[in-house]
């Protein structure tokens, strides 16, 4: 936020329901997300306030990866994804307390095979648990194992800035 000269302070609320509907397409998930996140925050946000809500997945087929539950869920997902091209989806809702926009942001990632020595190497020096899909392609694994892009760096990062920029000048 800083880079697109917009002031902004971080408000975390804890324990939002981050559950979705099972029959709910792969790649409408963040954004519902991202929605539900706005909602939480709708009674604490001033007459005056601007608010940004965001969810990212990482989508395989119809699969989502969101966070890994712990090591071996980390582990799996990233044997799972290497090789094969899968989905970075960020929705992001852009709201006050009178007006509300959200949209979506794909794009696609396409990792090398990743043989398990390396998987096991991020995994236990890096923090896949905070992040979907169980990896930051700003880290090591992005050096090692990202093949190619097709879409925003910065939405595989976790926020779409450029869609989100021009988001808010229309907004």
């Amino acid at each position: 936020m800083n880079q697109l000269r917009v002031p902004y302070k971080v408000v975390t609320l804890r324990n939002i329901d981050e559950s979705y509907p099972d029959d709910m397409a792969a790649g409408d998930v963040a954004q519902y997300l991202s929605g539900k996140k706005a909602d939480a925050y709708r009674e604490i946000i001033g007459d005056d306030e601007l608010l940004i809500t965001a969810d990212t997945t990482v989508v395989l087929g119809d699969k989502v990866y969101g966070k890994p539950e712990n090591r071996d869920d980390a582990l799996r997902m990233l044997h799972e994804l290497s090789g094969k091209v899968h989905q970075v989806v960020s929705g992001v809702t852009i709201a006050t307390k009178y007006k509300r926009t959200s949209f979506t942001a794909i794009t696609d990632v396409k990792f090398a095979d990743i043989d398990a020595d390396d998987i096991l190497y991020y995994v236990d020096n890096y923090l896949p648990l905070d992040k979907a899909g169980a990896y930051g392609i700003q880290e090591w694994i992005g050096c090692v194992a990202v093949e190619w892009i097709k879409g925003s760096y910065y939405n595989v990062m976790g926020l779409p800035v450029h869609r989100l920029y021009r988001e808010l000048k229309l907004f």
